[in-house]
């Protein structure tokens, strides 16, 4: 080696990358996230250039219980046992990696979530379509944040959920793979950041051939026409206390039904109900076409209760998604839930809080989850797919220990 930090010519850190996991988060990408946001390196031949800086990101979220040392430690380790790494070589220290992750800020790690994160089922993918319809589902959670002043102020302690401020994360997610899509993320204790505000940030990028699942917290009219003016299908839950003329009865038990703006009352409301009941054409703004499915979840609680759940949809063809078909799959949302626990609890860690100091670096922290959580989802949706088998049945648990002990494979020396 000609020089510190050089192999054949070549800057060491021009040959870090994920290995298996950025396999779903190529260099090529990771390039042109840091191009479009203005963040490329200042200098040449620095430790941590902003490329390197990205995977490092991910690999703090990989190894969430470990400390910056000891992350870099494990890359550095990995390429010296091989004989890649000069000896003299000194691993940045904490304060170096603080200042590199600054430089980059969040906004790459968004680009490039932006860019990578598509669902990764194909058609052989056991459970991930309804006909032609792709199944995703949006679901928020929350995550803690250090109670740093910066944090305090940018999110807000909240009294009645504990000592620390807390940010708010709304994903779309793939439900046979539980890969997260898309995401907003906001201060939970804000107005203005709540789930729906979240979601509505979201919903101009869902895709045609899609059918987003939502749970009765997302519902409102304006929402309903954002969502759907996207392209994408829907299949919601609605409160029990929406209105819902029924217009016709199918031959699946469903009935055609119409939604109208919640300000359109008294006459107009009667007349808008009438023009559907005759099939005419409906202005957009003031009334839109459903179906709606409502069928009882017996009685769990034993206070001899069941459970009324009313569905609604923009298929209004129930020939090509009958009821019982459309109930069924309502019931993979569920899998949002559980990719959102395994992002919680598996990477990050049961109760644990995120490691950031600045609201700027907590952002650019969760999007590090979120493409650890990604490529890991996209890498347990292959290999199901190529055994014939559903995803579910591939611990992710089990997959985290696996690439977490296998720290070679994961973070191999690469070209990029």
């Amino acid at each position: 080696m000609a020089e510190t930090g050089v192999v054949a010519g070549r800057a060491l850190t021009d040959f870090v990358s994920l290995g298996v996991l950025a396999s779903r988060v190529p260099r090529d990408a990771v390039d042109d996230a840091v191009e479009a946001t203005g963040k490329g390196a200042r200098r040449r031949g620095g430790k941590l250039p902003p490329h390197v800086v990205v995977y490092l990101v991910m690999a703090l979220a990989l190894f969430s219980s470990e400390d910056y040392e000891e992350v870099v430690e494990l890359l550095t380790g990995t390429l010296r046992a091989w004989g890649c790494w000069n000896q003299r070589w000194e691993p940045p220290t904490k304060g170096a990696v603080t200042q590199a992750r600054q430089r980059l800020g969040p906004e790459p790690m968004a680009e490039l979530f932006s860019q990578v994160a598509v669902p990764p089922a194909d058609l052989d993918t056991e459970g991930a379509f309804l006909g032609q319809w792709r199944l995703m589902s949006i679901d928020g959670t929350e995550l803690d944040a250090p109670d740093t002043p910066a944090n305090r102020d940018a999110f807000g302690p909240v009294a009645d959920q504990g000592p620390f401020p807390r940010v708010r994360l709304v994903i779309v997610a793939e439900c046979a793979s539980h890969a997260p899509v898309l995401a907003a993320m906001g201060p939970s204790a804000s107005k203005g950041s709540g789930e729906q505000s979240l979601a509505r940030k979201l919903y101009p990028r869902l895709e045609e051939g899609w059918l987003l699942l939502a749970d009765r917290n997302f519902y409102n009219w304006k929402d309903w026409c954002r969502a759907a003016g996207s392209g994408a299908d829907l299949l919601w839950r609605v409160k029990e206390d929406l209105r819902l003329p029924p217009l016709e009865l199918l031959p699946d038990g469903s009935f055609r039904s119409v939604l109208i703006r919640p300000d359109a009352t008294g006459k107009k409301r009667d007349a808008l109900i009438e023009a559907a009941r005759r099939g005419g054409h409906l202005d957009e703004d003031e009334a839109r076409y459903v179906r709606v499915i409502e069928y009882e979840v017996p009685d769990r609680d034993g206070d001899g209760k069941d459970e009324l759940i009313a569905l609604v949809t923009t298929i209004t063809d129930w020939r090509a998604a009958p009821a019982a078909d459309l109930a069924g799959a309502y019931h993979q949302r569920w899998e949002s839930e559980t990719g959102n626990a395994q992002l919680k609890t598996t990477l990050r860690g049961p109760g644990k809080v995120l490691r950031s100091g600045s609201p700027e670096l907590i952002e650019q922290e969760i999007w590090g989850y979120l493409l650890t959580s990604y490529a890991l989802c996209a890498l347990i949706c292959e290999a199901a797919t190529a055994a014939g088998i559903d995803p579910d049945r591939v611990k992710f648990r089990r997959t985290v220990r696996v690439v977490r002990r296998a720290v070679g494979p994961a973070f191999p020396p690469s070209p990029g």
